[in-house]
């Protein structure tokens, strides 16, 4: 039953009289793509772990809020982008180095899998010349899976404003990678 009704009909229709059921619904749909986007910006599955576990946790906490101003999806990923970056200036603050990174340094890796390593620094360097808000618009639209419209809501921009930005950020992507 649950699966025919959209997210904004299930807050309407669940929140008030089984709150439970109405989260689990929504974690259920949006757990996946969560925790994608939290590995695409901490590359740790352990933190993406944890970081969609707090996301998720905050969502509840906030679902009574939620005024349907946009949709619930871009809601949800508002509130993801919004703590992961904030989780990655406190790291960048407190500068915590991490044992397992420094241990992963030392065992060396097949040449297949450094090629391919070799190949997603260049594409992290090369994101990484972008503007925050120009590479998390890349990110939502081709890791979050969010449509240009969504996007456009999301920062307030008109939609022809989000295809040039992307435009702009994967010519400048493809050029440093090349």
């Amino acid at each position: 039953m649950h699966k025919l009704l959209t997210d904004e009909e299930i807050i309407r229709q669940l929140l008030p009289s089984q709150p439970n059921q109405c989260f689990e619904t929504l974690y259920t749909r949006y757990m996946n793509k969560v925790y994608r986007h939290c590995m695409s910006v901490v590359q740790d599955s352990e933190k993406a772990q944890d970081f969609t576990h707090d996301i998720f946790l905050r969502v509840f906490d906030k679902l009574g809020a939620f005024q349907q101003r946009s949709t619930f999806s871009t809601w949800l990923y508002s509130i993801s982008y919004n703590y992961c970056s904030d989780q990655l200036k406190l790291a960048k603050r407190l500068q915590i180095s991490s044992l397992d990174n420094t241990l992963k340094q030392d065992i060396p890796e097949p040449q297949e899998a450094y090629l391919h390593e070799e190949t997603l620094q260049r594409v992290s360097r090369a994101m990484d010349t972008l503007s925050d808000e120009d590479r998390m618009l890349l990110k939502l639209k081709y890791e979050c899976d969010m449509s240009i419209e969504e996007i456009a809501q999301l920062y307030a921009l008109k939609i022809s404003a989000v295809k040039m930005r992307l435009k702009r950020g994967r010519e400048k992507v493809q050029r440093l990678c090349m």
